[in-house]
């Protein structure tokens, strides 16, 4: 038997390399002859840093930069040495959840500190930058990243506008010969996992802004606000991009980067799957578990474990693949047309949430639904 295992994480409860590392020894008890590899998982979203630095040997840097309301926030994001790498979580410095309720409202957030730290990531000669955007609490069209990065966006009367999302009715000028001239040879990609345009009624103010606590009329000023900075800088400036997929990602994060940056906005998924370099397990494998804590309709739409399935179906399509999951939903056998063979719920006894999300519980419920998988497919004389 050769199996790869990639689990995403158990959010609460496992993370992905103990998910992965449990389901390892239990198939190991069947399978003792058998060469079976752990990789972590993730989507590009919340894990992100964590996955790539636990899955390629990296260390985690912990420092401090402007958080979405305009103070010092501590934050952090992942080093990978061997690969010059650096792994930054828009949601570790710009995200919703450092927002508390009552004020939450996107003219006044920025994007600033993940310019920051960006900057941090370059001062160490850092060459190549993976960034998942997903969490914003932002509708700034990357305004403060820019601005972080030595862009200069400014009034009329030649002083600069800020860095917040209402900064941006009030644009006049964009300068970018200050745009820090290291990100010219850096390698950047960003996770993004949705094809909204910058603007217009599938942009990111209608879709994304009330969430992060945008009423009506917010909304609707919003979206002309950034409608006439990407007129003006497609017209005057020729940065183009107010339309493609992906540009209206985490409150028009994903416009700057590929305007501004020309970064190359992917899948998260397929980000985190070509840089672990999965693909050569997989093509020898004849098992792929994976899983994660819920499965829904959600897991079937490109998340991690649908997306390695995928890749390991696309790569050996005789390849049997097996997720477990905490929970399913009633939609979740939509994964059955998304790649995944089979899921397995690993609850073994009713019992409330927050005792089933205790990681002895889960741990050991886990352990015992690879070890049941696999003593089937032994009787299968799978090998």
């Amino acid at each position: 038997m050769n199996t790869v295992i990639a689990i995403d994480s158990f959010k609460g409860s496992l993370s992905s390399f103990e998910a992965g590392n449990i389901a390892k020894r239990s198939l190991k008890k069947i399978f003792p002859e058998g060469e079976i590899h752990v990789f972590p998982l993730a989507d590009g979203g919340e894990g992100t840093v964590d996955t790539l630095v636990e899955g390629l040997g990296g260390k985690i840097i912990h420092t401090t930069a402007t958080g979405p309301l305009g103070s010092a926030t501590s934050t952090r994001f992942g080093h990978i040495p061997e690969k010059n790498t650096a792994i930054i979580e828009m949601a570790d410095i710009a995200g919703l959840t450092m927002v508390p309720d009552d004020l939450r409202n996107p003219l006044n957030t920025t994007t600033y500190g993940l310019g920051e730290l960006i900057i941090k990531a370059l001062d160490m000669n850092i060459k190549n930058l993976i960034i998942g955007i997903g969490g914003s609490s932002t509708n700034d069209a990357g305004l403060g990243m820019l601005t972080a990065l030595g862009c200069k966006f400014l009034k009329e009367d030649g002083s600069p506008v800020g860095i917040t999302g209402k900064a941006l009715k009030d644009i006049k000028v964009i300068d970018t010969s200050m745009l820090d001239k290291r990100l010219a040879y850096c390698n950047v990609q960003v996770a993004c996992d949705v094809n909204n345009p910058l603007y217009g009624p599938n942009g990111c103010s209608h879709i994304y802004a009330p969430q992060k606590g945008a009423d009506k009329d917010t909304v609707l000023m919003m979206d002309a606000f950034i409608k006439n900075f990407a007129d003006l800088a497609e017209k005057k400036y020729n940065i183009q991009g107010a339309n493609m997929p992906g540009a209206g990602a985490a409150g028009g994060l994903g416009y700057a980067f590929y305007g501004f940056l020309h970064a190359e906005l992917k899948p998260g998924i397929q980000l985190i799957l070509d840089a672990l370099n999965i693909s050569g397990a997989l093509d020898t494998a004849n098992l792929l578990i994976t899983g994660e804590g819920r499965i829904d309709q959600q897991t079937a739409m490109g998340k991690g474990p649908c997306g390695v399935a995928q890749l390991a179906k696309k790569i050996n399509p005789e390849i049997l693949t097996i997720a477990v999951c905490g929970c399913a939903s009633p939609e979740a056998e939509a994964v059955n047309d998304a790649g995944i063979d089979a899921y397995f719920p690993i609850l073994h006894m009713p019992s409330s949430v927050n005792e089933a999300m205790k990681k002895e519980t889960s741990a050991i419920n886990l352990a015992q639904t690879i070890t049941q998988i696999g003593r089937i497919l032994g009787h299968m004389h799978i090998k």
